[in-house]
């Protein structure tokens, strides 16, 4: 199987987080590039502020890789007005595909319709541009409950604000990679909670971020039916080797 076509190789440390600078950080970020041009890795997922640099050195070198960011990352309590923004600028510098984490706080509140709201805004002006929506639920949040409902809802919410031949360009994806768990728990994809969105997807695609470090489990997961894998380890998965990367 050739997993590099399923993969997002993925560097999301702002410089304060990892301890390095900007410069070091945009440098890590062009290898990851390098890295995805040389190997067939289908995407780059990288910070906001980095996405102008990395199209422009992977247009410079003539790789139809794509570059994807993260909105409202990683929290997803941004407002819509604030997410909006973000992914305008995001399109401006030339990302391909946006992963927004959704307000799973408000969702858990109770305030579907703020979540439903954020959705269908934030969905239009990815498809309006071309781009492909990813919705972060962020599952170690959450109950298998919530994970079938909230997974489930943006799945009726797609099919009724949107027509058929955009749903395969919405996705639904499992985890940030930095949320806290309690006890050590897995805060990225497992099968269990990956099990549950493909089975309350609908006609919407699934992304397992976050988790997946060996190329058995990569393997695994795309014989489910995940179509595309969020990771730090892309290049191990490559070379069939495994990873204690973190995400």
């Amino acid at each position: 199987m050739n997993i590099a076509q399923y993969l997002d190789s993925t560097y999301l440390k702002t410089p304060e987080q990892s301890g390095i600078s900007h410069e070091e950080t945009l440098q890590k970020d062009k290898e990851l590039a390098q890295e995805a041009i040389e190997n067939g890795i289908f995407a780059v997922m990288i910070r906001p502020d980095y996405v102008a640099e990395i199209r422009k050195y992977i247009q410079e070198r003539n790789s139809n890789v794509a570059v994807g960011t993260v909105i409202g990352f990683h929290e997803g309590t941004y407002s819509v007005d604030e997410k909006l923004a973000e992914a305008s600028k995001a399109i401006e510098d030339g990302a391909d595909e946006l992963d927004f984490v959704i307000n799973y706080t408000a969702y858990l509140q109770g305030n579907t319709e703020l979540v439903k709201d954020e959705f269908v805004q934030c969905t239009r002006l990815s498809l309006e541009h071309h781009k492909i929506a990813k919705w972060i639920i962020e599952i170690a949040a959450l109950t298998d409950e919530q994970i079938a409902d909230l997974t489930k809802n943006i799945s009726t919410w797609a099919e009724e604000n949107f027509s058929e031949n955009d749903w395969s360009k919405i996705f639904v994806k499992s985890s940030t990679g930095f949320y806290k768990t309690p006890e050590g728990k897995p805060n990225g994809a497992t099968f269990e909670g990956i099990t549950i969105m493909l089975n309350n997807a609908g006609k919407l695609p699934v992304k397992a971020a976050g988790g997946v470090r060996t190329p058995e489990d990569a393997e695994k997961m795309i014989n489910m039916g995940v179509k595309r894998i969020g990771t730090s380890s892309a290049l191990a998965l490559i070379k069939n080797e495994s990873s204690s990367e973190g995400y």
